[in-house]
């Protein structure tokens, strides 16, 4: 197990540099300055002086070098377009909003997609199936910003039950949270239905009823924990991107998290905010995706994480 974990942190550390060296040189390939405002020129003097306050008057191959020690060591760099502000500063500070907003709609992602996959799965009921599958159809094709559009428009505007900006009440999480479920609701569902389908038809559970088990203990202890073995592997990832916001969702909701900063950093051509934020999303995505593997091994121990 310890020696799983070690090649697979090796690995994570190696996806995070070229992560790091793609988006890098990137940023530096996009047309325009940070330092300009609404296409505006500003005078050689000062973009001079700014340059060489930010450390962008370097050759970029030593701006690479100088920028991995200082991410080494913990320095994510200034904020351009917010001057004065560090890149960990801002990230403590939106961090947080993202991340409640991010479990809500995990926990709601999880426990829906489940409850709507077994029914599927166990109903006799075609109209019920039917529903349901109609749903997952519409979940994986409609875009989240689009859903979020069609809500504010009828719940808030023409039905003005919720509010639109901002989450100062809890009836402000409501739309924000359906707008990021929606799609991960509609995949968790079908993995569910498709793995319990086939669960349901093995030996081991027909052995199971034969033995006198009641029908609930043998979905929920026999066919249901395994099934979930597909589930778990996409919720690693899948709680990584909501805990780190979503860049539509948050802008069109005027949500202060990290999503909306990412949006506006690329917009700025804030080099050291975007850099910042996309090393915080790709060492999640890692971590969750060991710790999905590790709990598939946990639910199923045939599963081997020692090779």
């Amino acid at each position: 197990m310890l020696k799983y974990i070690g090649k697979r942190l090796l690995l994570g550390i190696f996806t995070m540099f070229v992560l790091i060296t793609v988006v890098f040189f990137g940023m530096k390939a996009m047309p325009g300055s940070p330092f300009s405002r609404d296409n505006k020129a500003i005078p050689a003097e000062t973009l001079r002086a700014l340059e060489e306050k930010y450390g962008l008057d370097k050759p970029v191959g030593e701006q690479y070098v100088v920028y991995l020690k200082n991410v080494v060591r913990g320095d994510f760099g200034v904020s351009i377009s917010k001057k004065g502000q560090q890149v960990s500063e801002i990230i403590k500070l939106r961090m947080p909003v993202t991340a409640k907003l991010g479990v809500m709609a995990f926990a709601f992602s999880v426990f829906m997609g489940i409850v709507l996959g077994v029914l599927s799965a166990l109903t006799k009921k075609r109209w019920v199936n039917s529903v349901i599958t109609v749903f997952t159809t519409i979940g994986v094709s409609v875009p989240g910003f689009l859903l979020s559009l069609l809500m504010m428009v009828l719940l808030a505007v023409k039905l003005k039950l919720l509010p639109v900006v901002g989450l100062n009440t809890p009836q402000s999480y409501i739309m924000p949270v359906l707008a990021l479920s929606f799609s991960p609701v509609s995949s968790i569902t079908r993995l569910t239905r498709s793995s319990l389908r086939d669960v349901m038809s093995s030996d081991y559970i027909t052995l199971a009823r034969s033995k006198g088990t009641k029908e609930f203990w043998v979905v929920v202890k026999h066919g249901l924990k395994n099934a979930l073995l597909p589930v778990v592997t996409y919720a690693g990832p899948l709680f990584a991107g909501m805990i780190t916001g979503s860049l539509t969702t948050e802008t069109l909701f005027s949500i202060p998290g990290i999503g909306k900063e990412f949006t506006n950093s690329i917009s700025n051509r804030d080099y050291t905010l975007t850099m910042g934020l996309t090393i915080l999303l790709g060492a999640l995505v890692i971590i969750m995706a060991l710790v999905s593997d590790l709990v598939a091994a946990i639910i199923d121990p045939r599963i081997k994480v020692d090779k």
